[in-house]
């Protein structure tokens, strides 16, 4: 019970020394010993229950029950076929979902939490799941706790536990505490526990427990236990199966009393009718869409866009509006201080030493959490590197002036104060050139943060090394050359200190009564790729929306650099003084926000969302995550973004650039196309199979195609070829064009009439050669129907790459894997004609040579028949 022992203890028993943590070595040995960090979600499949899925559906058992019924009736070879085919069918499905399995739980396992551990001595990010007891882990706000454990150090922490006490309102932390041993689980305020989130200052803790062994494991793995959905996409897709299934029974009806009429055997009318059954649905088409969609992200990843649900592949296709950070998306996130503004004077950077520049340029360096590392790098929130890059270059001995103001508490950064404040002790003033007023043994408090909150709070102004009453007419000089800073596209960064009159002054008067020292300019570029990606927006009818916390006049800058243009920048105060039946019209106009907090990005998001538009947001903060959850489509920072957002995103941009968000549309849009065509490849397949076998009654002839025939075309039509289509190459001008519509249906945009009318061409081509050489006697004219409406679905799945360009614009062999997988469904087609105990079983006769070729003849016919009807738009 760690919560009731002194830290000493605690560590001692755990086996650290806090100040090195563990080394690699033990850190391997203990993850040996007490496994990954990781409570199994109950939503993955082993490999044995998907190979028992593929054998669960109803069409599948109705196969096996025909397979039963022949081999009742001593119909050896039509049983063992027809069971072969079921295998076939289960393997093919198997690996299928098998792979996409595969592909997820690696996406899932990039896009995991990592952790902040000290081993060796020195601090480095692993992932969560490598977390073992024993770790130093540091915490700061915004992550998700890796794992439990025993606080060693805090500093105004509060942890939000909500999903492991139903507590919702953060909870302070205390290290120092020492509990009975009794303490309840939501009263142990000196530990913090897996899946629970730091909303607020920092920490460290010795990991006491991972996985199965933490609280949050032992009450029933409530983490991460979710179970997995279709997409909408499935969806529309399982009801368009059923549609079909209700028609495939009616039409079996229609054939089974046709043949009863005309007395064909009860066996071959049973076997043909689930056959005729089992063509007009195709089932392997949720199995094909999860493929699609898992290869799909996959193809995202390498372009850094990391997809955490298959659902957003799909949606973001219709995409309609792109709102996004500036920093670090829209640029390039290296900021660098370029300008020093104090109240005596402007210096541009570099400059020489002066005492006003520098004082500002330590006071902000003090009130930073950079670091540097062994190589002399400063790592950190890239606006206080480069107060750190800018204050070494301009103090001398920068490392002992820092290290003479000893940092004794804090007041973090938050979204709503917009300011960080620190409190120093004084061992020596660093600064002797430029004093502050006080006694040296008082601390003094650095605060900095966006100007106007400064100038708010203050009364006194810095000049001539002394501290001044502000005035109006100063306050107000002070603002204008902070706009003249930013209408030059700089993110202006005031500075003030105030001195603490009694270290017992309590946490809320660290603010008000500052003696402001001045501002500084930095300037983070725009991204070469940031202006073509937005030119691309505008071509594919999406609207980019820029979302920023700066000041007006620098978002308006940088906005017009990159190429968004805005009739006027909306503030965070317009959006709160907006009634909300107004905030829709507003935002459907808009694309430039400033001074925005993050819950005026989430009424952004739902203003937009009530207008019928599907929005991206970016995001990369604690408060960010009710936007994202909010948006179509949640876009989380993988770089120097928190746990929280990420964890609430639907993807996450690996590079933070723009740019790789409209890449990942674009892929989206090639995914839901491909999705389209092999859908309306397959319905046009079996619509041709069912017009055949009606049409062939109809005309007097015999059933036209035995039921181990049917089951043959099915199974080459709905495997490699149709796979194939899923990895087709983006057809020209996929990102010109607006986005579909959000509740389109798969057979929207007159895919369904298409696929009909393929289908009735298809089967045409086919039924009415076969019927003259039926008439004529030709013996082998059932192997020739069989043959050639094969090869007809074939040729078929060139014609239907597009919906409106031919195959000549496109190329021919433009997408090697679907001419490979035509190529072997055609030598497998030709192997069951040829191959004498293939051709017995499935009911073939040799064909001539002449023959053959009058089967590749109308394949080629079926093929410009549909590439005609495209050039008629019909």
């Amino acid at each position: 019970m760690h919560h009731s022992i002194p830290v000493e203890e605690a560590l001692s028993r755990i086996g650290v020394d806090p100040a090195t943590g563990l080394s690699s070595s033990e850190a391997v040995a203990r993850l040996a010993a007490h496994g990954p960090n990781e409570i199994r979600s109950a939503g993955a499949r082993s490999p044995w229950a998907l190979l028992a899925g593929q054998f669960s559906s109803t069409v599948v058992l109705i196969l096996i029950a025909a397979a039963a019924v022949s081999g009742f009736l001593g119909e050896y070879v039509e049983c063992f076929a027809i069971a072969a085919l079921v295998i076939l069918n289960g393997a093919l499905g198997f690996l299928q979902e098998f792979r996409a399995e595969r592909a997820l739980e690696e996406l899932r396992r990039l896009s995991g939490p990592s952790a902040q551990v000290r081993r060796d001595g020195r601090v480095r990010s692993v992932p969560a799941s490598e977390v073992v007891p024993g770790d130093i882990v540091q915490l700061e706000a915004g992550q998700l706790v890796p794992a439990d454990g025993r606080l060693i150090e805090t500093a105004n922490l509060r942890v939000q536990e909500s999903a492991l006490t139903g507590e919702s309102e953060p909870v302070a932390k205390d290290a120092r505490s020492v509990l009975d041993a009794g303490a309840t689980l939501p009263d142990r305020v000196n530990m913090v526990h897996i899946g629970t989130v730091v909303a607020y200052g920092r920490g460290t803790a010795a990991i006491t427990a991972t996985g199965s062994d933490t609280e949050l494991g032992r009450v029933a793995g409530l983490l991460e236990q979710t179970e997995s959905e279709s997409t909408p996409l499935e969806q529309r897709l399982d009801q368009l199966g059923r549609h079909l299934a209700i028609v495939a029974l009616a039409l079996v009806a229609i054939l089974f009393a046709i043949g009863w009429w005309r007395g064909e055997p009860v066996r071959l009318l049973f076997l043909t009718a689930i056959s005729v059954a089992v063509a007009a649905v195709p089932e392997g088409l949720p199995a094909a869409v999860t493929v699609a969609l898992a290869l799909g992200a996959q193809r995202m990843l390498a372009r850094h866009a990391l997809v955490r649900r298959l659902a957003a592949v799909e949606t973001l296709g219709s995409v309609s509006v792109i709102c996004s950070d500036k920093t670090g998306t829209l640029t390039q996130n290296r900021m660098r201080v370029v300008a020093v503004v104090t109240p005596d004077r402007r210096f541009d950077l570099p400059a020489g030493p002066d005492p006003a520049s520098s004082l500002l340029l330590l006071a902000a360096a003090a009130c930073n959490d950079a670091e540097q590392t062994a190589g002399g790098e400063w790592t950190g929130d890239p606006t206080e590197t480069a107060f750190k890059v800018a204050a070494a270059a301009a103090i001398q001995d920068f490392d002992r002036a820092l290290r003479l103001l000893p940092r004794i508490d804090e007041v973090p950064f938050s979204s709503e104060s917009r300011r960080m404040t620190t409190i120093h002790k004084r061992l020596g003033w660093p600064h002797a050139a430029a004093e502050l007023p006080g006694g040296a043994e008082l601390p003094i408090a650095f605060v900095k943060g966006a100007v106007d909150v400064l100038l708010a709070e203050t009364s006194h102004v810095w000049t001539h090394g002394r501290a001044d009453r502000a005035t109006a007419a100063g306050i107000e000089q002070i603002r204008r050359e902070h706009d003249e800073l930013a209408r030059r596209g700089m993110r202006v960064i005031g500075v003030a200190a105030r001195l603490i009159p009694e270290t017992g002054a309590s946490r809320e008067d660290f603010g008000g009564n500052l003696t402001w020292l001045g501002m500084a300019g930095l300037i983070d570029p725009p991204r070469q790729e940031a202006a073509a990606a937005i030119a691309e927006c505008r071509l594919a009818g999406i609207r980019p929306v820029m979302i920023t916390g700066d000041h007006p006049i620098t978002a308006a800058a940088i906005a017009a650099e990159v190429g968004i243009a805005s009739r006027e920048v909306i503030t965070g105060r317009d959006l709160e003084a907006l009634p909300p039946d107004r905030l829709p019209a507003v935002a459907e106009v808009a694309s430039v926000y400033a001074r925005v907090s993050p819950e005026h990005k989430l009424r952004i998001v739902e203003a937009l969302r009530r207008s019928g538009r599907v929005v991206a947001m970016t995001g990369d903060g604690v408060n960010d995550a009710p936007a994202l959850k909010r948006s179509s489509i949640g876009v989380a920072m993988g770089q120097g973004g928190t746990d929280v957002a990420r964890e609430a995103a639907d993807m996450v941009l690996l590079d933070n650039n723009f740019a790789t968000i409209v890449a990942a549309v674009k892929e989206g849009r090639v995914i839901y196309a491909n999705l389209r065509k092999f859908v309306e490849f397959l319905l046009t397949c079996n619509t041709g199979e069912l017009w055949v076998m009606l049409a062939g009654p109809v005309f007097g002839m015999p059933l036209p195609l035995l039921p181990l025939q049917i089951l043959w075309m099915n199974f080459i039509t709905d495997g490699p070829p149709a796979l194939a289509l899923g990895v087709d190459p983006a057809e020209p001008g996929v990102m010109r064009h607006p986005p579909r519509p959000p509740g389109e249906s798969i057979l929207g945009d007159r895919l369904g009439w298409r696929a009909l009318t393929n289908g009735a061409l298809l089967g045409l081509t086919t039924i009415v050669p076969a019927w003259l050489w039926w008439r004529w006697g030709w013996e082998s004219w059932q192997t020739l129907l069989f043959t050639s409406l094969t090869l007809c679905q074939q040729s078929l799945a060139f014609a239907l790459r597009s919906e409106r360009d031919s195959v000549a614009k496109l190329g021919l062999f433009t997408n090697p894997w679907l001419a490979a997988a035509v190529a072997v469904s055609v030598v497998l087609q030709f192997a069951v004609v040829y191959v004498p105990p293939l051709a017995t079983i499935f009911g073939a006769a040799p064909l001539t040579a002449r023959e053959a070729a009058l089967c590749l003849a109308l394949s080629v016919l079926s093929f410009a028949g549909v590439e005609f009807r495209k050039r008629l738009r019909f």
